[in-house]
């Protein structure tokens, strides 16, 4: 793909690899992990880099140990690149090492990171269990910027590599009635592009995904079947997002909304003043009277006004 190949030209513009880095890595096989990947986004995103001409080996990691077998049995039929599997809470703080230590394990290093695993709270914010609200920052954002402060030093050291994270169309907006969600997926928006920014030209990658709704059980977990936006925004399935996401990564792309629709919908938020665009979207996000008061929440990820369960 010849656009393809500009990007990577234009991403390994400055970069300069450390002998010693290389010498460490000699005689391994560069690999693709995914957080969340039993299900879903990060199930979809598994096997759209499993399935490129590369064929990296992959290294699924969910905290469901039964849940991954299924998510790695489903791979295996559908790819020649070699799974592997890892049953992990995330939000452990030598996570990044467990990670590392397993894939050695199998001969591999990280190569490639797609931080997918978060979940989301839907409802008023005053009627979330405070333990779920901080359980959605330690996974959505405390997680998710230490992974990606563990695999960036070596990804730079080596002059290559790449860091996905998985964040949300919400992320460009605050989103009344899944608050804490919203505001954590602006986070990843946030850290995501300064860190491209620092990295300019060194050979990594550093793209955000910004998915709309992806069809999923999450609106029916948060009791949002009935709110506007299930009726106004199409859902994507997880496998055309997944397409449309690693196409974005192979050209570079720092943000990435797959979906005609939520590309549009990403462009009028940012002309909007937020005297408008918050009663909106409250609007958008209402899931109704009963269901707000309640403050259903999702045990797992979302991406998007839609969510997407991740790591459970």
């Amino acid at each position: 793909m010849i656009f393809a190949g500009l990007a990577d030209w234009w991403i390994n513009r400055r970069a300069h690899p450390e002998p010693e880095a290389l010498e460490s890595v000699k005689g391994f096989a560069p690999a693709v992990v995914v957080t969340g990947a039993s299900r879903g986004l990060g199930l979809a995103l598994a096997q759209e880099f499993a399935n490129s001409d590369e064929r990296p080996p992959i290294l699924l990691v969910a905290r469901d140990p039964d849940e991954l077998q299924s998510a790695a049995e489903f791979l295996r039929k559908r790819t020649s690149a070699g799974v592997m599997q890892l049953s992990l809470d995330v939000t452990r703080n030598d996570a990044g090492a467990q990670i590392a230590a397993a894939l050695a394990a199998e001969g591999c290093y990280l190569d490639v990171l797609i931080n997918n695993a978060g979940f989301g709270l839907g409802g008023d914010f005053v009627s979330h269990d405070p333990d779920r609200v901080d359980a959605l920052v330690e996974l959505n954002v405390t997680a998710l910027t230490r992974l990606t402060r563990y695999a960036l030093p070596g990804m730079l050291a080596r002059g290559r590599g790449g860091i996905l994270n998985v964040a949300s169309l919400g992320g460009l907006m605050p989103g009344p009635y899944q608050a804490a969600y919203y505001a954590s997926k602006s986070y990843v928006v946030a850290l995501t592009r300064a860190i491209s920014a620092e990295t300019a030209g060194q050979g990594v990658r550093i793209c955000c995904a910004l998915p709309g709704p992806v069809e999923t059980r999450f609106h029916s977990d948060m009791g949002a079947n009935n709110a506007l936006y299930r009726y106004l925004l199409p859902a994507q399935s997880p496998e055309a997002a997944a397409r449309s996401i690693y196409r974005g990564y192979r050209l570079g792309h720092g943000l990435i909304v797959p979906g005609v629709i939520n590309f549009a919908v990403s462009r009028i938020v940012s002309f909007f003043p937020y005297l408008l665009l918050v009663p909106v979207v409250g609007l958008l996000l209402w899931p109704g009277q009963q269901r707000s008061r309640a403050g259903k929440t999702a045990g797992d990820a979302s991406n998007g006004p839609d969510g997407e369960r991740t790591n459970d």
